[in-house]
């Protein structure tokens, strides 16, 4: 809802100004091995890092951006600037140049790059958080779902203390389903959907879509399902925000600033 909204960007407002950190940039940090032999990998297997120079032990939260595993590039989310924490923001291959399981892959060997250097630039290993919008959302849900990503990786899918998929799709997505001549509009869950991988959780895992009646098709309702099947299996509550008033791209901003907070108290 709008108030939320205004709400939240008070709040956000009241956290920046407390916030007397130095951030430093670092583009195009490659997180697949240099022996890797795929030109387009190369190319698109880079992250960007954004952290407090002036900080230890900070939290990190990687963010996936959105594009339907067809296009975007990675980005800092504006909502998470200067908020005492590290943003890191993967590249991923992209449809049709890949095909699945590769976009899930990537995004798996981006999140082991972060365990394993984040406390070079100074941040906590064990706080490390998962994001994304849409597409994004999608690859959030996946990992937290489906450990054998993680574990092709030697993480721990638990290890990551929080999960935050706005607007991702949690039957398979459409893309997914386009590679193999699928109806774009008819539901479908096989392995790849996180519909299909629920489990008992360790960890947090937090849902957040636009208004059902301005969302994509039916979004906010997959999430509503997925909810109410982890509830069953035996989680413990799994927040669901719908955010009234919000389309499936405006409700970013909203999102991200509900994610910081959360970042906040967790």
């Amino acid at each position: 809802m709008k108030q939320l909204f205004i709400l939240l960007f008070i709040l956000a407002l009241a956290t920046g100004a407390r916030g007397q950190d130095k951030y430093k940039i670092i583009k195009d940090i490659p997180y697949v091995s240099a022996g890797d032999t795929s030109t387009y990998r190369k190319e698109r297997c880079k992250l960007d890092i954004y952290y407090p120079a002036t900080k230890k032990d900070y939290k990190t939260i990687i963010w996936f951006h959105g594009g339907g595993l067809e296009g975007g590039n990675k980005e800092f989310r504006d909502e998470l600037l200067n908020a005492g924490i590290a943003i890191v923001s993967p590249n991923y291959r992209l449809y049709p140049y890949c095909k699945n399981p590769q976009y899930t892959q990537d995004a798996a060997t981006a999140v082991a790059w972060v365990f394993h250097h984040i406390e070079e630039y100074g941040g906590d290993p064990l706080q490390i958080y998962m994001g994304g919008h849409s597409a994004g959302g999608y690859l959030t849900l996946m990992l937290a779902l489906d450990k054998a990503y993680l574990n092709a990786e030697n993480i721990d899918a638990d290890a990551v203390k929080g999960y935050f998929s706005v607007s991702g799709q949690t039957a398979t997505h459409y893309t997914i389903r386009k590679e193999r001549g699928l109806s774009f509009s008819s539901p479908f869950v096989d392995r790849y959907a996180p519909l299909n991988n629920v489990r008992k959780l360790s960890t947090r895992l937090v849902l957040i879509t636009g208004d059902r009646h301005l969302e994509q098709m039916a979004r906010y309702e997959e999430n509503l399902y997925l909810k109410a099947v982890l509830e069953g299996i035996g989680n413990k509550e799994i927040p669901l925000h719908e955010l009234s008033g919000f389309d499936h791209g405006g409700v970013l901003r909203p999102a991200g600033l509900l994610i910081k907070e959360y970042l906040m108290k967790l």
